[in-house]
């Protein structure tokens, strides 16, 4: 099943999406009496492939516009850096990584505010007056269902409501100058997601191909397998003294073919495209303005 929060009558509104999004069906027809968010969602219904049921040819989509599935977190995303092999080395090898070591003892987590997030086909500003060094990062994301404290690795799949793509959009120079990550992270509109949440029952998480054009030009292309630190660990680790709740968003890393890494790297600028894609899930673009 696919979720998406789409524009309807100028306010944001939850709804089913079928796999091409052609269709829609607003999941207040499903689910009678419901008026949230996507938070709100998945506090109500745990597991969605079960609980709810379309009927009918549903709405068409075409002129709709889809926002970002879930613009409204309660919390801070919560970022995983260097967490593919081959990004690790490359990361290591351009000059912007600190810490000198491609693989660390645990995950490195850092968070992103929820003004950085922006939607499917939204602007993204470049930020000239703050940053020259504009980077993407296409990454595999989860959305926590059921939240918990101390979940363990063989239970953490039980806490995953579903699946979507964000674009972790970084300033590599306020990243580098600043010897901590928040800074270059954190400037508004550098969070694209979307374009859906898929539920687990779709997707096999482990296993999914990561592409990423720039102009057309294929830079990122890569499998999930690759990650360093998987989903159950980033869960057990994340979890172990803090509570995760329902609606938690946890991107899991990006793979090798950053800016940084080409030579010399290649940057972001007004009027780039990036195409991000992930296989099950769908693709998400967005423009530098």
């Amino acid at each position: 099943m696919r979720f998406a929060t789409i524009e309807l009558n100028g306010a944001p509104t939850v709804a089913i999406v079928d796999r091409d999004l052609s269709r829609y069906w607003p999941v207040a027809d499903v689910m009678p009496g419901f008026n949230g968010d996507m938070v709100d969602l998945i506090r109500a219904v745990p597991e969605p492939a079960k609980q709810l049921k379309t009927s009918g040819e549903g709405k068409p989509l075409e002129g709709v516009r889809i926002l970002a599935p879930l613009s409204t977190p309660r919390r801070n995303l919560f970022m995983v850096g260097k967490n593919y092999h081959e990004h690790a080395k490359e990361f290591n090898k351009s000059g912007f990584d600190g810490s000198k070591e491609d693989i660390s003892p645990l995950p490195s987590v850092f968070t992103k505010p929820a003004s950085t997030i922006v939607g499917p086909n939204d602007a993204v500003k470049c930020h000239q007056q703050a940053t020259q060094e504009v980077d993407y990062e296409n990454e595999l994301t989860v959305i926590i269902g059921s939240g918990g404290l101390g979940i363990a690795k063989a239970d953490a799949y039980k806490h995953v409501w579903g699946y979507t793509i964000v674009n972790d959009i970084t300033a590599r120079d306020l990243q580098k100058k600043a010897r901590q990550w928040f800074l270059g992270k954190a400037l508004d509109t550098f969070c694209p997601m979307g374009p859906v949440i898929v539920t687990p029952d779709e997707i096999d998480p482990e296993n999914l191909q990561l592409k990423t054009w720039i102009n057309g030009e294929l830079r990122q292309n890569a499998n999930t397998g690759d990650l360093i630190f998987d989903i159950p660990t980033i869960i057990e680790v994340l979890s172990a003294g803090m509570t995760l709740e329902a609606g938690d968003v946890i991107a899991t890393g990006t793979a090798a073919g950053v800016g940084i890494g080409f030579t010399p790297p290649k940057f972001l600028k007004p009027g780039d495209e990036m195409r991000l894609e992930i296989e099950g899930i769908g693709t998400l673009v967005n423009r530098m303005e």
